[in-house]
């Protein structure tokens, strides 16, 4: 079991990076959105996972992209942001008689009220990050502001794109 899951996120961070290398790296609407589909690889890890190792992909997630992007560090410390938070936010989230075991971060099996509520606020606060991070300062404040809501919204909708077309895929299989 524990054998298959490492298979599963492993090609999951395969699929995310190189998505994001390579089709999504110059998908820009308008100069203002742009597309950070690699975090969904953070966002969709199990529950269970602890927060170190959450944290030691956050960096090497970011770190990857960094390499790719040429960007000095930006995607590395707002995926370890992502990475940090995102422990205490699912904490936040959690239900009154807690969540099933072994139970997955996905849309099909949270339902599109909790994946919503919980990937937004983390993929703005990652963009938030690095977009000021990447401004070195709060210039251009509401053009940056502009920015990061556009680009966390077109973020969010690739990923439920991608979510649901990997739940009918998978489904199809069954």
């Amino acid at each position: 079991m524990v054998r298959g899951s490492l298979l599963n996120q492993t090609l999951n961070f395969l699929f995310y990076i190189l998505v994001q290398i390579i089709l999504v790296k110059n998908l820009v609407l308008f100069d203002t959105a742009f597309c950070f589909i690699y975090v969904a690889f953070l966002l969709l890890l199990p529950l269970e996972t602890g927060i170190l190792i959450i944290l030691l992909l956050g960096f090497i997630t970011g770190f990857l992209v960094d390499v790719f992007y040429n960007s000095l560090g930006i995607h590395t410390a707002a995926c370890v942001l992502l990475a940090y938070l995102r422990t205490h936010w699912i904490r936040l989230l959690t239900p009154t008689g807690g969540y099933e075991v072994g139970a997955k971060i996905s849309l099909n099996s949270m339902g599109l009220r909790w994946f919503s509520s919980y990937c937004l606020v983390l993929i703005f606060i990652h963009h938030i990050a690095l977009f000021f991070l990447e401004l070195g300062g709060f210039g251009l404040f509401y053009f940056t502001l502009f920015k990061i809501i556009t680009s966390t919204f077109l973020t969010f909708m690739v990923i439920v794109i991608v979510q649901y077309l990997s739940g009918s895929i998978y489904s199809r299989r069954v």
